[in-house]
């Protein structure tokens, strides 16, 4: 069953899902429908789940259980995959992606290649400081941290040395 994402408790589980592209106006109307749709009737082993969604920064979707209503099972935690893929199909925008790390950069969210991170940092282009998104948040709590500094992140072991001698 839906509910408003305000109302989850903070220890909600939560599961973040980079867009390949800020989402426009149309596929946000869309994204809301199906996702809405879809918490709507989203159940494990036909109990219903408690759950909501969030859109963040125009290009994040923030899938979220209320672990203490029921828990979620594997079987219930591939559907909720499978609407992200459905999503995927009617829009275009890639949500599964993990090899591009999301980072804020002259107010606009640019999508690196894991494998440019190092590169990026040791030639200035990323620093230290360079906002980044906690996109491992596994509780709606964690959300609290959403921006934080590369290296406060997981991102922070690409960081160069020199970097975190102030």
């Amino acid at each position: 069953m839906f509910v408003p994402f305000e109302n989850l408790p903070a220890d909600s589980r939560v599961w973040v899902y980079t867009g390949s592209k800020a989402f426009t106006e149309k596929e946000t109307e869309i994204i809301t429908e199906v996702l809405s749709q879809f918490c709507e009737q989203w159940a494990a082993h036909g109990q219903p789940l408690q759950t909501s969604f969030t859109l963040l920064e125009n290009q994040f979707i923030v899938l979220a259980v209320n672990e203490d209503y029921h828990t979620p099972s594997g079987c219930s935690i591939d559907s909720s995959v499978g609407v992200l893929r459905k999503i995927q199909e009617i829009t275009g925008i890639d949500l599964l992606d993990r090899s591009r790390v999301p980072f804020l950069i002259n107010q606009k969210i640019e999508l690196i290649p894991l494998p440019h991170l190092k590169i990026q940092f040791q030639q200035g282009i990323l620093l230290a400081d360079t906002l980044t998104f906690n996109l491992q948040a596994s509780t709606k709590q964690h959300l609290d941290t959403w921006k934080l500094p590369a290296e406060s992140s997981w991102v922070a072991k690409y960081l160069p040395k020199s970097a975190f001698i102030q």
